[in-house]
């Protein structure tokens, strides 16, 4: 019988929080001003590009530990 409840319970909770946290969880209106993205690209641009570097440099010490050894 308890557990029956605890069920009910549980289940009733899940579905209003289900229903609840779309309504919380609004983005940000339309900016107005088309053309003006407001979002920086050189952080995660530069980021990208430092990466590709390192994994270049990476795998040139790789091939030559390699050569180096046979």
């Amino acid at each position: 019988m308890k557990k029956d409840y605890i069920k009910k319970v549980s289940t009733f909770l899940a579905i209003i929080i289900i229903l609840i946290v779309p309504v919380l969880t609004y983005a940000q209106p339309i900016d107005p001003t088309p053309g003006n993205p407001d979002a920086p690209v050189d952080g995660g641009l530069s980021l990208l590009i430092a990466g590709g570097i390192g994994y270049g440099v990476k795998k040139m010490k790789e091939k030559r530990r390699k050569e180096n050894e046979k």
